[in-house]
């Protein structure tokens, strides 16, 4: 590194720290990757690249690069001048068919390209000219920088100073503040305040919440790493009626969509304590200025509640919602401290499952944007891996979709459609019935009706979540 393109050197936060150790341990490209797809007609490409340049020259993180070699504490280094990264292909030549065959292959290779840490900037930009007023956009980016509200935040800056830069006028953007502010922010918390918080929070619990029964049978270790997805979408009047149910209630979706998950964790595994992730934003309330801040702030907690089965759903939820709340103050806690402060051994992991809330509903954004502008933008696809081997990730939009990002290897295909099943029933039940116990819930796939049939018939003073 040249020591006059340097503008800041400082420590990461816990999470990068994290994020940084798997991607190194793991060797493994696809770790943490974010990759986005956008068609996008009628494209200045000039415009286009100054607006993601000026971006690049805005926020710190997008010219920060990470150091760790021959050192105790690793450091994050942020560079005065970095240039966009921006690849560019004319496919217009290619028949549709073997544009859309060529487009696939090069997704998928551009989820294998690993990022070089070391280096800035920590994101790939690539336009494919499918027609001649007409691109496919392919944004990757590394989470160890940006997560997902700050792929919002910076979608949104990019097509303010796209449109400004069109129309010759001053770019409308706030400042914003440098990354670092939120590390001092983090460096000066109270960690021992947090401690007895989540000590209290997760007392008792020993073990995580198996996954056992609703994994394959004699998988294989040895298999190669793959994850897929499989996705609902709810109609906008079924969407509609659970906003609606969720304002009338005082609850919000995450509460809801948290509470269903571990209800079904619950059948799943047997138990009625349940502990599984919540992704949280992350964000301090406290902190001037944090929404304008591009970065990584989103941290993923343990959830340990109980399922009490004669409770009503309805009443049950709000008592989750309050336990949900009490986190806020502490979410920004890392998780390998909370892990150390629990009674789960450090060789075993707190969850294996979590459940993120996109609060960023892309798609109506760039609607909304795409009326009346010169540039319209059109999200087609979102794809992200973590190191856990089931997550639940929720995407509001008009449509509500539902999705699992789940490792292959050890679970079915049916199996995960059967689980989304299941959350849509429990949904509709809510609405119909929200005062209905927990214990009369029904289930949607064979199994799960084969295990309800088992337990009727179980003596009584078993619970119901174990066989």
């Amino acid at each position: 590194m040249k020591a006059e393109n340097i503008e800041d050197i400082y420590e990461l936060t816990p999470l990068q720290k994290g994020i940084l150790f798997h991607s190194l341990y793991e060797n493994e490209s696809q770790l943490y990757l974010f990759q986005q797809l956008y068609s996008v007609p009628n494209l200045n490409i000039d415009v286009f690249e100054k607006a993601w340049q000026l971006l690049v020259d805005r926020h710190t993180i997008l010219r920060t690069g990470f150091y760790w070699e021959e050192i105790e504490n690793p450091l994050q280094v942020v560079y005065k001048q970095v240039k966009l990264p921006l690849n560019q292909y004319d496919w217009r030549n290619l028949e549709r068919v073997e544009q859309e065959n060529q487009l696939e292959s090069f997704i998928d290779s551009d989820r294998k390209l690993y990022f070089d840490l070391s280096q800035p900037c920590l994101m790939r930009l690539t336009l494919i000219r499918l027609t001649d007023d007409y691109y496919q956009f392919i944004w990757s980016n590394h989470f160890i920088i940006v997560d997902g509200w700050s792929d919002s935040l910076i979608l949104q800056e990019f097509v303010q100073i796209y449109e400004a830069l069109s129309k010759n006028k001053e770019i409308p953007l706030a400042p914003t503040r440098p990354f670092r502010d939120y590390v001092d922010w983090l460096q000066q918390q109270d960690i021992s305040r947090t401690e007895i918080f989540w000590r209290q929070a997760l007392q008792g619990v020993k073990t995580p919440t198996p996954l056992t029964y609703i994994e394959k049978i004699g998988q294989s270790p040895t298999q190669e790493e793959r994850y897929d997805e499989e996705i609902i979408k709810l109609s906008s009047t079924s969407t509609q009626a659970i906003e609606s149910f969720a304002i009338q209630h005082r609850l919000t979706l995450a509460t809801i969509l948290n509470g269903i998950w571990a209800i079904l964790l619950g059948r799943y595994s047997r138990r009625n304590d349940i502990l599984y992730g919540c992704t949280v934003t992350g964000r301090p309330v406290d902190l001037d200025g944090v929404e304008s801040i591009a970065g990584v702030f989103v941290n993923t907690l343990p959830i340990y509640v109980n399922i009490d089965i004669e409770q009503p759903l309805l009443s049950w939820l709000q008592h989750l919602q309050t336990q949900l709340v009490e986190t806020r103050d502490y979410e920004y806690t890392p998780l390998t401290e909370i892990h150390g402060w629990s009674e789960v051994p450090r060789n075993l992991t707190l969850f294996e499952s979590y459940v993120v809330l996109e609060n960023f509903p892309i798609s109506q954004f760039v609607k909304s944007w795409g009326r009346g502008t010169n540039l319209e933008i059109k999200h087609n696809k979102v794809y992200y891996r973590s190191n856990y081997p089931l997550n639940l990730v929720v995407y509001p939009d008009e449509e509500l979709l539902i999705a699992f990002s789940y490792d292959s290897r050890r679970f079915e295909i049916d199996t995960i459609a059967g689980i989304l099943k299941d959350i849509e029933i429990l949904l509709q039940q809510l609405i119909i019935n929200p005062n209905l116990q927990i214990k009369n819930l029904p289930f949607s796939t064979p199994k799960q009706q084969l295990i309800t049939s088992i337990l009727e018939k179980e003596a009584l003073g078993v619970e119901l979540f174990q066989i």
